[in-house]
């Protein structure tokens, strides 16, 4: 499995979004900035998170984008899986139902069953607000006499 770069990108965006959510509706030309991410990229994400229901979007002179729950209510699982479609690490798994002919004979059926749980499971155990409370962390140990 290999997460895209619209999905590193949408999490970064969404960081950005938590991150400075107390300033209201964000530019999407700052998240960009701040991002070092083309705003033409961004603006092609956009329209995924929001049919996932993760943003909250003005228009006008104050327009921008914000989070349209509390950080500590997106998981990473959750913006991943909008953007990325499955986290699956194999096509059979991709389903609600396997389809595959060979599952009941499958001897890495389990195998890719269990990697499958383990990275969903991992993924939405970690919340935007865990992110940025790391981040934070490691800036407040960052310090030089």
């Amino acid at each position: 499995m290999m997460i895209s770069t619209r999905g590193r990108y949408a999490l970064r965006m969404m960081l950005d979004l938590a991150e400075y959510q107390g300033e209201g509706y964000v530019a999407l030309k700052d998240v960009a900035r701040r991002q070092e991410i083309s705003k033409k990229y961004l603006e092609q994400i956009i329209p995924i998170l929001n049919r996932a229901e993760l943003l909250q979007t003005t228009r006008g002179y104050q327009g921008g984008y914000r989070l349209a729950r509390k950080p500590v209510d997106y998981t990473l699982g959750d913006i991943l899986r909008a953007t990325e479609g499955s986290l699956a690490p194999v096509s059979c798994l991709e389903g609600d139902v396997n389809l595959c002919t060979k599952q009941a004979d499958c001897a890495t059926l389990p195998i890719w069953a269990g990697l499958d749980k383990v990275i969903n499971e991992y993924l939405d155990s970690i919340t935007l607000q865990d992110v940025l409370d790391e981040q934070n962390s490691r800036r407040g140990n960052d310090y030089v006499i």
